[in-house]
């Protein structure tokens, strides 16, 4: 099913991100990566005007097309105590900007049935203290997967995935931790690469603009004192 498709991720070097790569790679397809952390096809900030255009001309010089776009590239996560207005600016332009210019770029090379992928956050929809430029950002993109969708119609569809809580280890919690998700268990990168892998694939074909949550159940679930082995502590 994804033989030969061409495949570029954003923020591709590690955790979800990696994940994602590698379950592309498995099933055949060719995977262009842009990160800062160092790789083998393209190191650059997202933030970066200059660097998105340069990834793109490689994508298209290399594979004439796109089939695949996933938005994973991670913002920073500052608070209204100590985050600077660079800094809330930079996690914008990660979480939002880079997503909207890539697409613009990639727009007269997307092919038939090519699809959009924008990681979003269980944050999107709930907060914790001091997360203001992370948060920002995750439900911009958000917003922005219904408009994409709407304006791609007919040519891509566009997505949206919110994880929640995703060891990207793979470490096993018990206890609360384990408890506070209806599932019985913390999430990880595999949860979140195979909702990629199907919202790409045919079987998908009717869903576009949509956002799903990935996160075990736990956004739906209220907890107080003593539930779920949850002690409030002050």
């Amino acid at each position: 099913m994804f033989r030969d498709k061409v495949v570029v991720v954003t923020g591709g070097v590690k955790g979800i991100g990696k994940c994602i790569c590698e379950e592309f790679e498995k099933v055949g397809a060719k995977v262009c990566v842009i990160d800062i952390l160092d790789n083998p096809y393209f190191v650059g900030d997202i933030a970066v005007e200059k660097n998105l255009r340069q990834f793109a001309d490689k994508v298209i010089a290399e594979h004439g097309k796109v089939d695949i776009l996933v938005n994973n590239a991670m913002p920073f996560m500052r608070g209204i105590d100590s985050c600077s207005f660079e800094e809330f600016n930079h996690a914008l332009k990660v979480g939002v900007t880079a997503p909207f210019y890539l697409t613009k770029l990639f727009l007269p090379y997307f092919a038939e049935g090519a699809s959009i992928i924008n990681m979003s956050s269980s944050r999107d929809r709930m907060s914790q203290p001091f997360t203001e430029s992370y948060t920002a950002a995750k439900g911009g993109i958000a917003a922005l997967t219904h408009a994409l969708a709407v304006s791609l119609a007919g040519k891509v569809r566009v997505n949206s995935i919110s994880p929640g809580w995703i060891d990207t280890d793979y470490e096993e919690y018990d206890g609360a931790d384990a408890a506070q998700h209806p599932v019985g268990r913390v999430g990880n990168p595999m949860d979140i690469a195979n909702m990629v892998l199907f919202l790409c694939s045919d079987k998908a074909g009717f869903i576009t603009g949509e956002n799903i949550c990935i996160d075990g159940g736990m956004t739906k679930q209220m907890i107080y004192h003593n539930d779920c082995n949850w002690k409030l502590e002050i």
